[in-house]
């Protein structure tokens, strides 16, 4: 796990889970009948301008990993970049052909798919290798999101769960199969995979294990939600005594 697809990313997200499922859904999430309702973000081009700042970052983070300035630099800095793309072609694509429309939204989280993915095997797969691995973690994290919206009814608002959980997941595995040297599709037999399979699992138990304890344990002893009056007027006003948009919201601060 080269730069963190599991020990950063899916940590993260199954902790995330975790403390989505004690939490709860947002109110109006979900219909008397238990179908999900969109929810959408208020502002897209930042929502856009957030997913670039962190894509530019990633370059930081995957060739920073090697700790050393040599010619590895290049090649991971590559690496990361081509799953990026290719997780928002496939996001892209999954997404126009769920939904009817290329949804701008999932191919966002595409990109972060991508470079989720790529994460762990940044610095032992290919260039060819890390689209592959991309495009199958832009198709993922659409499929992903619409299991937990629909099926699971855990309400995660920017996909962070499949985001970081599962493409992180996918991306540690993804080192076992396409690595250069043991890789599975490259030749290296069953080990390194395996290996791979055995890290995902303990570090999920681990990290949605002892996140769900926590949560549970706070929510018991002082509540991890707010009242359900304070959620719809929104926390700008019910923290900070002020509206983040003044003069669009419906209720004052008095």
């Amino acid at each position: 796990d080269f730069a963190g697809s599991t020990v950063v990313h899916s940590v993260g997200g199954w902790i995330g889970l975790a403390g989505a499922m004690v939490l709860g859904p947002r109110v109006g999430k979900y219909t008397a009948d238990g179908k999900p309702r969109a929810i959408p973000g208020h502002n897209i081009p930042l929502a856009t301008l957030g997913v670039f700042l962190l894509w530019f970052g990633w370059f930081g983070f995957n060739p920073g990993s090697t700790t050393t300035a040599d010619d590895t630099i290049g090649l991971i800095a590559v690496n990361t970049s081509l799953a990026a793309c290719a997780g928002v072609v496939a996001a892209m694509i999954t997404s126009w052909m769920r939904f009817g429309k290329p949804d701008i939204s999932m191919s966002l989280n595409g990109a972060l798919a991508g470079l989720v993915a790529i994460t762990a095997p940044c610095f032992t797969v290919s260039p060819v290798s890390s689209i592959v691995i991309g495009l199958v973690a832009g198709a993922l994290v659409v499929l992903s999101v619409e299991f937990l919206d629909k099926v699971l009814k855990v309400d995660d608002p920017v996909g962070a769960v499949s985001v970081h959980g599962v493409c992180g997941a996918w991306g540690t595995v993804a080192a076992g199969l396409f690595s250069t040297d043991v890789g599975l599709f490259m030749g290296g037999g069953f080990g390194q995979t395996l290996v791979q399979l055995l890290g995902v699992g303990v570090v999920f138990v681990w990290a949605f294990g002892a996140g769900f304890i926590l949560f549970s344990l706070v929510k018991a002893l002082v509540g991890v939600r707010v009242s359900k009056e304070e959620e719809v007027r929104g926390l700008d006003i019910g923290e900070h005594g002020s509206e983040a948009y003044n003069g669009f919201q419906v209720f004052t601060t008095e």
